[in-house]
């Protein structure tokens, strides 16, 4: 189908957090997701040097034209889910951007006006479902609903294709993680006060 306006998408995102968090998974969710799009997908996964308990974080592409680099330095979207990725990648996001994270755990919550953030209560919630490892699809859904770049169906298929066939079964589990992320995002305000020194 030719797009009539020219206005081609590019969603250019680094998700960070602890190994076994899920954050690759949530990355490869949505690169597949992309390939069900027609899209150009980039996933490109880095890891920690402690790997387990240490910072995993992975930069997904997604675009409707050719990607010419997966390497990137800025981001339009960071997703945050512990406070050395939140030290690290929240002066990364490009002014207008978004930052969505899960308050879980977070210290220092962030101080930026010029990006819009939002807050999800991944682990919380994933705890009230009865499974904490679907926290990372309660965080997609969140992220969904403030760039809903993808139709939830593509994200579906695109969860089929990364889960390995005996973890099937948890499809609709994983999808009800995902709708209950988009009925439970809010904005975070940064406080305009200063800090006293």
């Amino acid at each position: 189908m030719e797009n009539l306006n020219n206005n081609t998408m590019t969603e250019e995102i680094i998700i960070a957090g602890f190994g076994g968090q899920g954050v690759l998974s949530m990355g490869k969710i949505l690169a597949y997701s992309g390939i069900m799009q027609d899209q150009e997908v980039s996933w490109m996964p880095s890891y920690g040097p402690e790997m387990r308990g240490g910072t995993a974080n992975v930069t997904v592409i997604i675009s409707d034209d050719r990607i010419s680099s997966p390497y990137l330095k800025v981001y339009d979207t960071a997703i945050i889910l512990n406070q050395q990725s939140m030290d690290k990648f929240e002066e990364t996001v490009k002014p207008g951007g978004i930052l969505i994270y899960d308050p879980n755990g977070i210290t220092h919550h962030p101080t930026r006006t010029d990006i819009k953030i939002y807050q999800i209560e991944g682990n919380k919630l994933a705890n009230e479902m009865g499974n904490r490892k679907i926290s990372n699809m309660v965080i997609l859904g969140g992220y969904l609903k403030v760039k809903p770049i993808m139709k939830l169906d593509n994200v579906i298929e695109g969860l089929k294709k990364s889960l390995p066939e005996r973890y099937q079964h948890l499809i609709p589990l994983n999808k009800d993680a995902i709708t209950t992320g988009m009925n439970n995002v809010t904005l975070f305000k940064v406080s305009e006060k200063a800090p006293l020194s």
